[in-house]
Protein backbone atom coordinates (compact mmCIF):
# COMPACT_ATOMS: atom_id res chain seq x y z
CA UNK A 1 0.00 0.00 0.00
CA UNK A 2 1.32 3.53 -1.20
CA UNK A 3 0.40 6.05 1.11
CA UNK A 4 -1.07 9.60 0.24
CA UNK A 5 -1.28 12.95 1.33
CA UNK A 6 -4.70 12.39 3.15
CA UNK A 7 -3.35 8.82 4.68
CA UNK A 8 -0.52 10.54 6.27
CA UNK A 9 -3.25 13.55 7.80
CA UNK A 10 -5.37 10.93 8.59
CA UNK A 11 -2.59 8.87 10.78
CA UNK A 12 -1.67 12.26 12.36
CA UNK A 13 -4.94 12.68 13.55
CA UNK A 14 -5.97 9.60 14.79
CA UNK A 15 -2.61 9.52 16.49
CA UNK A 16 -3.67 12.44 18.84
CA UNK A 17 -6.91 10.74 19.53
CA UNK A 18 -7.96 7.64 18.18
CA UNK A 19 -11.43 8.38 19.11
CA UNK A 20 -12.07 11.24 16.64
CA UNK A 21 -15.64 10.75 15.03
CA UNK A 22 -15.17 10.04 11.48
CA UNK A 23 -17.08 13.19 10.34
CA UNK A 24 -14.31 15.38 12.62
CA UNK A 25 -11.39 13.44 10.75
CA UNK A 26 -13.44 14.08 7.27
CA UNK A 27 -13.79 17.54 7.78
CA UNK A 28 -10.45 17.88 9.00
CA UNK A 29 -8.88 16.02 5.60
CA UNK A 30 -11.58 17.24 2.81
CA UNK A 31 -12.68 13.97 1.99
CA UNK A 32 -16.04 12.20 2.38
CA UNK A 33 -16.96 10.46 5.53
CA UNK A 34 -17.39 6.70 3.67
CA UNK A 35 -13.76 7.48 1.89
CA UNK A 36 -12.10 8.39 5.34
CA UNK A 37 -13.80 4.83 6.69
CA UNK A 38 -12.13 2.99 4.02
CA UNK A 39 -8.87 4.48 4.31
CA UNK A 40 -8.68 3.98 8.01
CA UNK A 41 -9.77 0.11 7.69
CA UNK A 42 -6.94 -0.25 5.01
CA UNK A 43 -4.93 1.47 7.31
CA UNK A 44 -5.39 -0.85 10.53
CA UNK A 45 -5.30 -4.05 7.28
CA UNK A 46 -2.36 -2.82 6.15
CA UNK A 47 -0.31 -2.70 9.58
CA UNK A 48 0.00 0.80 9.84
CA UNK A 49 -2.23 1.48 12.84
CA UNK A 50 -1.41 -1.35 15.21
CA UNK A 51 -3.27 -0.64 18.04
CA UNK A 52 -5.78 2.06 19.36
CA UNK A 53 -4.87 2.34 22.71
CA UNK A 54 -5.44 4.89 25.91
CA UNK A 55 -2.32 6.89 27.50
CA UNK A 56 -3.32 6.63 31.78
CA UNK A 57 -1.57 9.34 34.10
CA UNK A 58 1.14 7.22 35.82
CA UNK A 59 0.58 9.84 38.86
CA UNK A 60 -3.13 9.19 39.27
CA UNK A 61 -2.83 5.01 39.30
CA UNK A 62 0.39 5.65 41.86
CA UNK A 63 3.11 4.69 39.53
CA UNK A 64 5.08 7.88 40.54
CA UNK A 65 8.12 7.00 40.12
CA UNK A 66 9.89 6.61 36.13
CA UNK A 67 13.24 4.44 36.26
CA UNK A 68 15.25 3.66 32.83
CA UNK A 69 17.60 0.79 33.04
CA UNK A 70 20.28 0.05 31.01
CA UNK A 71 20.86 -3.67 30.86
CA UNK A 72 23.94 -5.47 29.88
CA UNK A 73 24.36 -8.67 29.26
CA UNK A 74 27.00 -11.41 29.45
CA UNK A 75 25.82 -13.91 26.48
CA UNK A 76 24.20 -12.73 23.34
CA UNK A 77 23.55 -15.72 21.36
CA UNK A 78 20.57 -15.70 19.86
CA UNK A 79 18.17 -18.18 21.68
CA UNK A 80 19.60 -15.92 25.03
CA UNK A 81 18.48 -12.95 23.91
CA UNK A 82 14.94 -13.71 23.15
CA UNK A 83 15.00 -15.46 26.50
CA UNK A 84 15.58 -11.60 27.81
CA UNK A 85 13.54 -10.36 25.15
CA UNK A 86 10.40 -12.37 26.26
CA UNK A 87 10.87 -11.57 30.15
CA UNK A 88 10.99 -7.76 29.55
CA UNK A 89 8.21 -8.07 27.75
CA UNK A 90 6.16 -9.07 30.94
CA UNK A 91 3.80 -6.37 32.33
CA UNK A 92 6.45 -4.79 35.08
CA UNK A 93 7.89 -3.20 31.69
CA UNK A 94 6.35 -0.18 29.81
CA UNK A 95 8.53 -0.24 26.88
CA UNK A 96 11.59 -1.92 25.92
CA UNK A 97 14.19 -1.33 23.06
CA UNK A 98 17.13 -3.94 22.37
CA UNK A 99 20.07 -1.05 21.60
CA UNK A 100 23.38 -0.95 19.84
CA UNK A 101 26.21 0.47 22.32
CA UNK A 102 27.71 0.05 25.79
CA UNK A 103 23.91 -1.45 26.69
CA UNK A 104 22.19 -4.17 25.13
CA UNK A 105 18.63 -3.44 26.23
CA UNK A 106 17.24 -0.45 27.56
CA UNK A 107 13.79 -0.59 29.53
CA UNK A 108 11.59 2.06 30.83
CA UNK A 109 9.35 1.19 34.01
CA UNK A 110 7.03 3.09 36.27
CA UNK A 111 6.64 1.74 39.59
CA UNK A 112 4.58 3.08 42.89
CA UNK A 113 7.56 2.88 45.33
CA UNK A 114 11.19 1.79 45.36
CA UNK A 115 10.42 -1.34 46.99
CA UNK A 116 9.02 -2.60 44.21
CA UNK A 117 11.39 -1.49 42.09
CA UNK A 118 14.12 -3.73 44.32
CA UNK A 119 11.65 -6.85 43.42
CA UNK A 120 11.69 -5.75 39.74
CA UNK A 121 15.46 -5.71 39.90
CA UNK A 122 15.43 -9.42 41.88
CA UNK A 123 13.18 -11.11 39.77
CA UNK A 124 14.84 -9.60 36.43
CA UNK A 125 18.61 -8.70 37.43
CA UNK A 126 20.13 -10.38 40.25
CA UNK A 127 18.70 -13.76 39.84
CA UNK A 128 20.12 -13.98 36.24
CA UNK A 129 23.44 -15.31 35.61
CA UNK A 130 23.41 -13.25 31.93
CA UNK A 131 23.20 -10.03 33.03
CA UNK A 132 26.26 -8.31 33.35
CA UNK A 133 25.58 -5.36 35.04
CA UNK A 134 22.34 -2.98 35.07
CA UNK A 135 22.39 1.00 35.50
CA UNK A 136 19.45 2.48 36.48
CA UNK A 137 18.26 6.49 36.03
CA UNK A 138 15.45 8.11 38.32
CA UNK A 139 13.22 10.23 36.27
CA UNK A 140 12.99 13.79 38.46
CA UNK A 141 10.29 15.15 35.78
CA UNK A 142 8.17 13.94 32.94
CA UNK A 143 8.70 16.09 30.68
CA UNK A 144 7.13 14.89 27.38
CA UNK A 145 5.52 11.44 26.77
CA UNK A 146 4.10 10.51 23.47
CA UNK A 147 3.65 7.44 20.96
CA UNK A 148 3.53 9.99 18.11
CA UNK A 149 5.32 8.93 15.12
CA UNK A 150 4.22 11.43 12.21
Amino acid sequence: MKLDRYDYALLELVQKDCQTPLRKLAEAVHLSTASVQRRIHKLRENGYIVSNVAILDPDKLNQVITILVEVEVNRTHISELEVLKQRFSGPEVQQCYYVTGAADFVLILVVPNMQRFQEICNKFFHENDNIKSFRTTVVLERVKSSLNVL
